[in-house]
C-alpha cells in the first residue's frame, strides 16, 4: 500500500491509454477481451479490467503520470512516463503480457497488440518487458557513418527510384547478433514505434515532425541502398541505437506521433542532385552531443521558439537539405487521388473507396456498409467518420491523404488475409 501511496504522490497528472487488439492469423479484431492493467512492479494492483468491442478496442482510460514538465525540460533526470502492467486474454488465444507500458501526462497512449490462437499443444503466456526510454536510460551512442552511401559501381542501381516498402524486417539487436530475432513489420507501425521509443510525445507538434521525417529518411535510405542485405544479412535494419534506431516490440506508442506519421509518411529528406534519401543521423543532445547532427532536445528547444521542421532540420544539416516525397507506395489497391474526398464527390476514386470499406465492415461491424455508387453522399460520410473514431483520426467524415491511406492499409490487411482463408 506505501508503494501504492507514493506512486499516487509522484504522478500527479493523467495520461491516457487505448488498447487495439488484433489476431495475429486472420487482422480481425478480437472482441471480448479482458484487459488488466496494475502498476509495474506492483503486479497485485489491479487498477482497471477493460474488455474489447467489437472493433477490439477497450474505452479510452486515464491513468497517473508523472508532471507534465518532467518530459519537458532537459535538466529533469526523473523518469517523466510512469509504467503499467498489461495482461491480455481472450477466449481462444494466448494469454500475453507487457510490463512497462508507458504513460506521459496529457496524451493518449496507444497500445497496439496482436494475439496468437491457441496452440492446446503448448499453450503459453507470452510476455513483453518494455525498456526504458531512450531519453531517459542509457543505450549506446550512434557509430558515425556517411550520410550518402557509395552505391555499385558496376552502375547497377539497387533501386531506381525511392519506394516506401509496405513492410521492414527488423533485426531486434545489433547486426552480427545472430541469435536475435527478425521481424516483419509495417513501415508505418516501425516509424511510430521508434518515433515513440527516441522523443516525448509531449514535444512541439513541429518537433515531432521534424524527427519523423529524419527517422524516415534514415530509413529509407537503408532501404534504397539494400545495406544490410549488401553485406550478406536477411534483415533491412536493426533495433540497435548504435546502428540504427530504437525499435521495440509491441511497445505502445502516442496518438500525437501516430497522425504526424500518417501525414508524412512518404517523405524523406534530400540534397540536390542526391537520389537517395540521406541518412540523417542524430543525437539526444544531453548525454551525447554530435556536431553537424541534430540533436533531439535541441529540436524540442527550435519547436518551442516556433521553428518550422524544414528550419529545424536545417538548422543542425545545414541549407540545402529538403524534404522529398517517395515516388511510391507498396501495398496499396491504388493511390490517394491528390484531392479530399467528400460530400459531393463522385466518380470512380469515390467508388473504389465505398468498395473497400464495405470489406472492411465486415471485419468491423461498427463500421456502415455502404451502397456502391460512387456518390459520396452523407452515408458514405458517416461510415467514413466511423472509420476515423475507430482507428485515431480526426472524425471529420472527409477522406484526406491520411484516411485514404489508412483505409487502403486496413482494406490490405483483412482482404488479404481473406484470400489466403
Amino acid at each position: 500500500m506505501n508503494i501504492m501511496n507514493a506512486t499516487q504522490q509522484d504522478t500527479p497528472d493523467k495520461g491516457k491509454l487505448q488498447i487495439n487488439i488484433t489476431s495475429e492469423i486472420t487482422a480481425y479484431p478480437v472482441a471480448d477481451a479482458t484487459v488488466s492493467i496494475s502498476y509495474t512492479g506492483v503486479p497485485d494492483s489491479q487498477l482497471e479490467k477493460l474488455s474489447t468491442d467489437s472493433s477490439g478496442q477497450t474505452e479510452t482510460i486515464e491513468l497517473s503520470a508523472p508532471p507534465l514538465e518532467y518530459s519537458l525540460n532537459v535538466e529533469n533526470e526523473i523518469q517523466p512516463y510512469s509504467e503499467y502492467t498489461l495482461q491480455v486474454e481472450a477466449p481462444g488465444y494466448e494469454p500475453l503480457s507487457i510490463a512497462g507500458a508507458e504513460i506521459l501526462s496529457s496524451v493518449t497512449a496507444i497500445q497496439n497488440i496482436t494475439l496468437r490462437p491457441l496452440d492446446t499443444t503448448d499453450p503459453s503466456e507470452e510476455i513483453f518487458v518494455i525498456p526504458a526510454h531512450t531519453l531517459y536510460g542509457s543505450y549506446p551512442a550512434k557509430i558515425p557513418e556517411d550520410e550518402i552511401k557509395p552505391m555499385n559501381e558496376t552502375g547497377e542501381i539497387v533501386l531506381s527510384r525511392v519506394v516506401v516498402p509496405e513492410y521492414i524486417v527488423v533485426h531486434d539487436g545489433s547486426p552480427r547478433d545472430s541469435t536475435a530475432r527478425n521481424y516483419y513489420v509495417k513501415y508505418k507501425d516501425y516509424i511510430k514505434n521508434v518515433a515513440s521509443s527516441e522523443i516525448y510525445a509531449t514535444w512541439p507538434a513541429d518537433t515531432i515532425r521534424a524527427n519523423v521525417l529524419a527517422i524516415m529518411s534514415f530509413t529509407l535510405n537503408r532501404v534504397f541502398t539494400e545495406w544490410y542485405r549488401n553485406q550478406g544479412y536477411e534483415f533491412t535494419i536493426t533495433s540497435s541505437t548504435a546502428f540504427d534506431h530504437k525499435w521495440i516490440p509491441e511497445r505502445n506508442i502516442f496518438n500525437t506521433i501516430s497522425v504526424i506519421v500518417d501525414e508524412l509518411f512518404a517523405d524523406y529528406l534530400s540534397r540536390p542532385n542526391v537520389k537517395q534519401p540521406i541518412l540523417t543521423q542524430y543525437c539526444d543532445g544531453r548525454q551525447v552531443q554530435c556536431p553537424n547532427w541534430m540533436t533531439q532536445w535541441g529540436s524540442k528547444s527550435l519547436g518551442d521558439q516556433g521553428y518550422s521542421p524544414i528550419e529545424i532540420l536545417r538548422y543542425f544539416y545545414g541549407d540545402n537539405m529538403y524534404i522529398n516525397t517517395a515516388e511510391a507506395i507498396s501495398g496499396i489497391p491504388s493511390s490517394w487521388p491528390g484531392y479530399n474526398l467528400e460530400n459531393g464527390s463522385s466518380g470512380s476514386k469515390v467508388r473504389q473507396l465505398q468498395e473497400q470499406i464495405n470489406v472492411i465492415a465486415t471485419a468491423y461491424p461498427a463500421i456502415p456498409k455502404l451502397n456502391v455508387d460512387g456518390i459520396y453522399g452523407p452515408a458514405t460520410a458517416e461510415a467514413v467518420r466511423k472509420f476515423q473514431s475507430v482507428f485515431g483520426l480526426p472524425s471529420t467524415g472527409v477522406t484526406d491523404y491520411k484516411t485514404w491511406y489508412k483505409i487502403s492499409e486496413i482494406y490490405v490487411g483483412v482482404s488479404r488475409i481473406a484470400e489466403l482463408t
